[in-house]
């Protein structure tokens, strides 16, 4: 209902907005000022990118589509090269939530052997983030000249990204508590030793469907638990969609490897410059853009061709 009420609000401001705009352009046009001039084409740009955002919005139309979203990102094959890959797409999506000022708590990190990071689990709250970064969901490939070799060869690198809708209700996600075997530990990383005295990390073990959750970020063992819960269930959530057949895959996509042929996106580093994503073949020659969070016009490319079709 929020959410509902706000997207209507929006468009009542905006009609404001353009009644408004009509009286400056005739102000403008009546005393022939270029200050006044001026303002109104920036109002009406303004005013354009708006309506397109709110419009884009209104095609977000899946079941879960306005949700928050849980986004995982795992290096694939390549070692050092991949994990270093998988924290800078990490970087890239914590950026990404920033300009659109949505909340982005890091959950759980695995550190990799030299460099990078093995896995990292995000937890994103905001308006239509799931609808947005259902868009994510594949592998991305890397390729560029390696920075941990020493003879500065070319590399290809692969990182696998999952995305999930946050549950928003229990009648979403049913967990029986028999079902569960949670264990607490220790917390690895930073936290120190208070963490690992405090036994403060929680491992939750689905044993139906061998699912496993950690989550270590809090201080608290409850927090912890309350949040591998929740991840949890958007998991659990996942899986019942990827069984129901068509209409399903279309929200969910398919599961797939870290591994060749099966990218969804490609970022070239060298030879040239370019980001491309090979279904709905968006390119753009601005990689170090794109990898500062500048994703807005990728996904939208995307999310409009499979309207299209």
């Amino acid at each position: 209902m929020a959410r509902i009420k706000e997207t209507v609000e929006t468009w009542h401001d905006l009609a404001g907005k353009q009644d408004n705009l009509i009286d400056l352009i005739d102000l403008a046009l009546e005393e022939g000022d270029d200050s006044l001039k001026a303002e109104s084409a920036a109002e009406v740009d303004n005013i354009e990118r708006l309506i397109e955002e709110m419009e884009f919005q209104e095609t977000l139309g899946g079941e879960y589509d306005g949700n928050s979203a849980v986004l995982a990102i795992h290096a694939g094959a390549g070692g050092t090269e991949s994990q270093d890959w998988a924290e800078m797409l990490l970087r890239m999506y914590l950026r990404w939530c920033e300009k659109r000022h949505y909340k982005a708590e890091v959950i759980e990190t695995s550190v990799g052997d030299e460099a990078g990071i093995k896995s990292a689990l995000i937890e994103i709250e905001g308006d239509y983030a799931y609808g947005y970064l259902k868009s994510e969901r594949g592998v991305h490939r890397l390729v560029r000249l390696s920075p941990f070799d020493a003879d500065h060869a070319r590399h290809t690198s692969f990182a696998l990204v999952e995305v999930m809708p946050e549950v928003e209700s229990d009648t979403d996600v049913t967990i029986n508590s028999e079902d569960l075997k949670i264990d607490a530990y220790g917390s690895s990383g930073p936290g120190g030793q208070h963490m690992q005295k405090t036994s403060s990390a929680i491992r939750i073990t689905h044993i139906p469907t061998g699912i496993v959750v950690t989550c270590q970020n809090e201080r608290s063992q409850t927090r912890n638990k309350e949040t591998a819960m929740k991840v949890l269930a958007s998991r659990l959530l996942e899986l019942e969609m990827e069984k129901n057949a068509e209409e399903q895959a279309k929200l969910k996509g398919e599961h797939v490897t870290a591994g060749w042929g099966n990218q969804i996106r490609s970022y070239v580093l060298h030879p040239y410059k370019m980001v491309k994503d090979h279904r709905s073949n968006y390119e753009t020659a601005n990689p170090d853009a794109v990898l500062d969070g500048d994703l807005d016009e990728v996904i939208k490319a995307y999310l409009k061709s499979t309207l299209e079709t």
